[in-house]
């Protein structure tokens, strides 16, 4: 007898579906509320690229001195660096007024869009630094470096 196939998915293209939200305070990242996403703000409109937003394990050796063969066992979770490069305004009068260095929150992405049922993940960040890497052929951005402060909840369902 086979194995049972996994169900097929739904494929998609990412971009006009993906949000980013900017939430300030979330009681329990594992569960926020709709209160507590709608109170955030919608950063999407204005995220030019982004960077990081993963996570990964390290794996550490377990020998066992009855065999020839090293085991390994997973280990320490860790948060690639992460940042969103996100348009200037000429007045500063952009996510800069949200999101200065040292501000701390939540960056919470939507990779399916906000729509209830949906996944979301959950990052809670500190602001590391803003840049504007100004260049002369180029629209102006702020590149914005977040530090993830704690494990984050990932494939968190939609609240309605």
């Amino acid at each position: 007898m086979a194995a049972t196939p996994i169900a097929k998915v739904t494929r998609y293209w990412p971009k006009g579906t993906l949000k980013w939200y900017w939430v300030p305070t979330i009681a329990d990242i594992t569960a926020p509320t709709r209160a507590e996403l709608d109170a955030g703000v919608d950063l999407s409109r204005e995220v030019a690229a982004y960077e990081g937003w993963t996570t990964s394990s390290n794996f550490e050796n377990a020998p066992d001195v009855n065999s020839r063969f090293v085991s390994k066992v997973a280990a320490d979770i860790e948060a690639e660096d992460s940042s969103l490069t996100m348009y200037a305004d000429p007045s500063g009068s952009d996510a800069r007024t949200l999101m200065s260095r040292g501000e701390e929150g939540n960056v919470v992405r939507f990779g399916g869009g906000d729509i209830p049922g949906r996944k979301m993940d959950v990052f809670p960040v500190e602001v590391g630094s803003v840049s504007k890497p100004f260049e002369m052929d180029a629209v102006p951005v702020c590149t914005f470096q977040f530090a993830i402060t704690a494990e984050p909840a990932e494939d968190v369902t939609v609240p309605a």
